[in-house]
C-alpha cells in the first residue's frame, strides 16, 4: 500500500490510521522496520504513532542513545501494546549490535511494539518484520510512504 502526505497534519492522521491497523503478536513483538534518506520523516511517523497510542512525553531521536523506551498508558482498556519502543540503528555497524539492546528479549515479548529505524544497518540480524515502512521525500517536499 502507498501513501502521499502532503502535510505534517497529513503525516499525524496517516499514524493514526496506520496504529489502528496493527494487531498484536501472539507470540512476538510487533516489529515495524522504517526506512528513508535523513531527514524523510521516520522519526515524524513515530512521534505520530506514540502520539495516537497515548505517548504523553516527549518523543526524540534515539540517535545517540539508539533506544528509548514509553510505557503506553491503557486508554480505556483499548491499547493492546505495554511498552513501544523505539530503536534508531543509523550508527550501528551490523546486527550483533542489537543484542547490547536485550533485542532479543524485547522481540520475545508480544506486549512491546518496536519500531526500528534503518534497518539496513542491521539486517543480518533483524527477523522478518510485520510491516516495513519506507518514506520517499518528493520533490514538493511531500511525504510518499511506501507500506510492505
Amino acid at each position: 500500500m502507498e501513501k502521499r502526505c502532503a502535510t505534517l497534519d497529513d503525516l499525524e492522521k496517516e499514524t493514526t490510521r496506520f496504529v489502528e491497523s496493527l494487531v498484536l503478536g501472539a507470540e512476538k513483538a510487533t516489529l515495524v522496520t522504517l526506512s528513508g534518506e535523513l531527514g524523510a520523516g521516520k522519526t515524524a511517523f513515530v512521534k505520530g504513532i506514540a502520539k495516537a497510542l497515548g505517548v504523553t512525553n516527549r518523543v526524540t531521536s534515539p540517535t545517540f542513545v539508539l533506544e528509548k523506551k514509553y510505557r503506553l498508558p491503557s486508554i480505556s482498556g483499548e491499547n493492546k501494546f505495554k511498552n513501544l519502543v523505539h530503536i534508531d540503528a543509523y550508527r550501528l555497524e551490523n546486527g550483533s549490535a542489537l543484542s547490547t539492546l536485550g533485542f532479543d528479549e524485547l522481540m520475545s515479548n508480544p506486549k512491546n511494539l518496536i519500531l526500528l529505524e534503518w534497518p539496513e544497518q542491521v539486517s543480518d540480524a533483524l527477523p522478518k518484520p510485520s510491516v516495513h515502512i519506507e518514506i520517499k521525500i518528493l520533490p514538493d517536499e511531500s511525504r510518499n510512504i511506501l507500506y510492505a
